[in-house]
């Protein structure tokens, strides 16, 4: 790995690490209890700055190592299912456990709350 990509790579890692460490207490709230409409909203803003900081990541592997144009695109599912193999020039970047884990986070199966009107 360049020591370029590993340098973004560091960044993009760091940037999810404060987005979770900023809001420790709402995660723990909303595993306790269920959200109120703004907390709905502000799990909802969480879960889609990490999936796009994660694919983020994706993105800077496949357009450094694959030597694609930065303007290459993929659908979301496909970026996951790209990396969870080897290509000709890297080794499988996830596992196809994790692979599924994030197939799930990007197709919200993993949220369990419905939310309810008030009258």
């Amino acid at each position: 790995m360049s020591p370029k990509l590993a340098k973004q790579i560091r960044v993009e890692l760091d940037v999810l690490h404060r987005l979770l460490e900023r809001h420790p207490g709402l995660l723990e709230k909303c595993g306790r209890e269920v959200p109120t409409a703004l907390e709905i909203d502000a799990l909802a803003n969480m879960l889609h700055s990490f999936y796009t900081g994660i694919e983020n990541i994706f993105k800077r592997i496949q357009v450094t190592v694959e030597d694609l144009t930065d303007g290459a695109e993929f659908s979301h599912a496909a970026l996951l299912d790209i990396m969870a193999r080897p290509s000709e020039k890297r080794p499988a970047v996830i596992s196809p456990e994790l692979r599924t884990v994030l197939r799930n986070y990007l197709s919200f199966a993993t949220c369990s709350v419905t939310p309810t009107r008030s009258s």
